[in-house]
């Protein structure tokens, strides 16, 4: 999946010179927690996240003491943008972002200018799709030994039953002989495929079939 079919593409955004009570307003009533701050050509400049808001903004408790903070311009609490994505990149490497910074989002450019925004709901919505759990159907882990060709000899065994796959993902095993190759298969009735995977001598771990020992 490329990053331009996941992303924002409407993204809420605030110019450099409002301030930051227009940007606390603008936050609130589009319920985001991410504001690009961009020049009058539509350049990114920097980010404003909830908790740039938060630390500019009064304690509740002297919110009418202190209104001027309410009025300085976006720009003097932005931050800049830590990382940035381009429509084309793959949208599963920013995953490991996410994961290893600790970021809210990330902001896509092209040319310099804003085309949209990942957060970490985009990401969500984007494994939901790539493992198809949105689609009805069954998860199935199948154990191979950790070569190449295994994926198209799985394949050959499943196509028996004539099986929409919605997804495959491959991760490796505690064993570095094996690895595991997980099918989301159209059929809420998995047991025969499995039955079947078990005839052709596959060791199928998830889902465990009665009477069967797997180790997970």
């Amino acid at each position: 999946m490329i990053v331009q079919n996941m992303m924002q593409k409407n993204v809420v955004t605030i110019h450099e010179n409002e301030t930051i009570g227009t940007a606390l307003k603008l936050m609130l009533e589009s319920d985001i927690r991410n504001l690009p701050v961009i020049d009058n050509n539509g350049s990114l400049l920097g980010l404003i996240t909830d908790r740039e808001i938060k630390d500019a903004s009064p304690s509740i408790f002297h919110q009418n003491e202190h209104p001027e903070d309410f009025e300085k311009p976006v720009s003097s609490i932005m931050k800049p943008a830590a990382f940035t994505a381009h429509p084309l990149d793959i949208a599963e490497e920013l995953s490991t972002i996410f994961s290893e910074h600790n970021i809210s989002c990330i902001p896509v450019l092209e040319e310099k200018k804003l085309a949209g925004l990942v957060t970490e709901r985009e990401m969500l919505h984007a494994f939901i799709q790539l493992t198809g759990t949105h689609q009805p159907g069954s998860h199935l882990e199948v154990a191979v030994p950790n070569e190449a060709g295994q994926l198209a000899k799985v394949a050959s065994v499943l196509k028996d039953f004539h099986l929409n796959i919605s997804s495959v993902l491959v991760y490796p095993s505690h064993n570095e002989k094996e690895k595991i190759i997980v099918f989301r298969v159209g059929t809420m009735n998995p047991l025969p495929v499995i039955e079947h995977l078990i005839e052709n001598g596959y060791e199928v771990k998830w889902p465990p079939v009665p009477g069967e020992q797997h180790e997970k």
